[in-house]
């Protein structure tokens, strides 16, 4: 009997790290959101994981990848697999952007930290949002890498401009505009939670705490979080309404930024005071993605904001296509939203997407496992890419196109 054991059983070496044996668990991104919902307080975990309203468009970004399905080509030579590509003009590993987030250190004390050094080392663009925890400075420490930058157009034009200096004297090389976002959507599960802006706190969140010790360890032993660029630059910039030592605090002063007049003059002035390039994120027709064209833009993001803005907007891999026919090779078109695996980075190259960008997935393996969750995601991408370029039997992807996908 032990011989027949032997034959067919080999024991699996002792693993002394308890991340690394958490993460060896981890098979795809689904994996990585278990692994931070039972880490993090429903709270904040909702925060990341939820969309507006009844979550159809989250629901839709996602499922849509699944209805498309690739065309395996077979007997052609894929020993020699190349997935780098170019992003604005500059190379990188995979067709892969880190797609800004708000509030990251929720998730991990490091927060954006982490993510910007692992996607230096993954050599593929990090995007910092305004709404960050970590400031433009504090991720250029850390960050030998591709550094993008988000910002709103707000009614506060010094604070953005302020904002915009400090990317040039830190070395960031592109800017984001968001557009989708001149009100907020109504996400339904952040009002159960008491986690909308500035957060309302009650008794569940301290029983939420005391269940998830270590979550609860890591946020009291840490400095406190705060939105680090809008910090930042009101106090560089002397307004002393708002010393930015809480992010309840900076919360309502936030708010009352947002402008619902925003237009594409807003663009245009914004474009005034960045001599580099520039990217729409949150474009959501043909329409508008022509525009952007028109205004000699460098990007579009195809964006609905992860489904938390308006619940009825378009699934983002649908209107990859109509706008790659409308307007491709003019702009470089990404694809952001409901992007969980490797084959759905393909799926949207071959329907004309320059690149893809991930928020939620990268927030998922940071919840999960730190910073070494995030190279564990990268690593999963950047796998998965390889694997359905070689089944699908392309050597690059430059090889890849419509013939390759049924829509």
């Amino acid at each position: 009997m032990l011989e027949s054991l032997r034959s067919v059983v080999s024991l699996k070496p002792i693993e002394r790290d308890r991340t690394t044996r958490r993460l060896s668990k981890a098979a795809n991104i689904d994996d990585y959101r278990a692994m931070a919902k039972r880490r993090l307080p429903a709270g904040v975990f909702d925060y990341i994981d939820g969309g507006a309203e009844d979550e159809s468009a989250l629901s839709r970004n996602v499922s849509r990848f699944g209805d498309r399905t690739l065309i395996p080509r077979v007997l052609r030579d894929v020993s020699n697999i190349e997935t780098s590509t170019s992003i604005l003009g500059a190379s990188a590993s995979m067709p892969l952007i880190i797609a800004p987030t708000g509030f990251p250190r929720i998730a991990h004390p490091d927060g954006e930290l982490a993510t910007a050094r692992s996607a230096a080392r993954h050599d593929i663009p990090f995007s910092l949002s305004t709404m960050g925890t970590r400031s433009i400075e504090e991720v250029a420490d850390v960050c030998d890498g591709r550094k993008w930058f988000q910002v709103y157009v707000w009614r506060d034009r010094e604070l953005t401009k302020d904002m915009l200096a400090r990317c040039k004297e830190n070395g960031f090389e592109a800017l984001y505009i968001t557009v989708d976002t001149a009100v907020l959507g109504r996400r339904e599960r952040d009002v159960r939670r008491g986690m909308a802006l500035p957060p309302k706190l009650g008794l569940d969140t301290f029983i939420e705490g005391a269940m998830r010790p270590g979550w609860t360890m890591e946020f009291l032993r840490n400095d406190p979080i705060v939105f680090s660029n809008v910090a930042v630059s009101t106090k560089r910039l002397g307004d002393n309404t708002e010393d930015g030592s809480s992010a309840v605090s900076l919360a309502e002063y936030i708010n009352s930024q947002f402008d619902p007049r925003l237009s594409w003059d807003d663009v245009e002035w914004i474009r005034s005071q960045w001599d580099g390039p520039v990217i729409l994120k949150g474009i959501q027709s043909v329409a508008d993605a022509k525009i952007a064209v028109e205004h000699g833009l460098d990007a579009v993001a195809l964006s609905n904001h992860g489904g938390r803005q308006l619940d009825s907007s378009p699934a983002i891999i649908d209107l990859v296509a109509p706008v790659a026919d409308a307007v491709g090779g003019q702009i470089e078109i990404y694809c952001d939203g409901g992007v969980r695996r490797g084959s759905d980075v393909v799926k949207a190259v071959a329907l004309g997407a320059d690149a893809c960008m991930i928020g939620r997935p990268h927030l998922y393996a940071l919840g999960a496992a730190g910073e070494a969750g995030v190279d564990h995601m990268l690593d999963f991408f950047q796998a998965g890419i390889e694997q359905t370029m070689a089944l699908t039997g392309v050597n690059s992807i430059a090889d890849i196109d419509r013939d390759l996908i049924t829509e």
